[in-house]
């Protein structure tokens, strides 16, 4: 049931929930400890996004991913599946057979992630464009600057 105000028969409405960005700063944390920070600094590189949304199709090895993430080193692969791996955002499973098979999944906290990584995907994907075409005028406007 609706509050009403005194002497008033119109509902007083509830106070709104805070935004995310009104509850971290009443939560007093700062940009040296945030943890929104933390987790973007790493899931915000390019290769450690291509890693994820190509394994949301299910398992891969190391060099199914290689080929599957267009331009990544084996250097860049290694670092990322371990960074993931540290995060447990994957697991490593090692099936005992000579040499020893090496796959990557996602882990629960990882599928987790996929609905807000998709979101971005379909926004920066709606967007491309109109970020484009900003880029050119803003560098066109600097040009002419100076």
């Amino acid at each position: 049931m609706s509050r009403l105000q005194k002497g008033n028969l119109h509902p007083v409405p509830a106070p709104a929930a805070p935004t995310p960005i009104q509850r971290w700063d009443s939560m007093g944390f700062s940009f040296s400890n945030c943890p929104v920070r933390d987790v973007l600094d790493h899931i915000g590189d390019k290769w450690t996004t291509l890693v994820l949304l190509t394994l949301q199709t299910g398992a891969r090895r190391f060099n199914e991913l290689q080929r599957a993430v267009p331009d990544i080193s084996k250097r860049m692969l290694t670092q990322s599946l371990r960074s993931l791996e540290r995060d447990g955002l994957i697991t490593r499973h090692v099936f005992p057979t000579k040499p020893p098979a090496v796959e990557y999944r996602l882990s629960q906290m990882g599928e987790s992630i996929l609905m807000p990584l998709g979101a971005l995907v379909t926004w920066a994907e709606r967007h491309h464009e109109q970020i484009r075409v900003a880029r050119q005028q803003f560098e066109q406007a600097t040009d002419t600057l100076g």
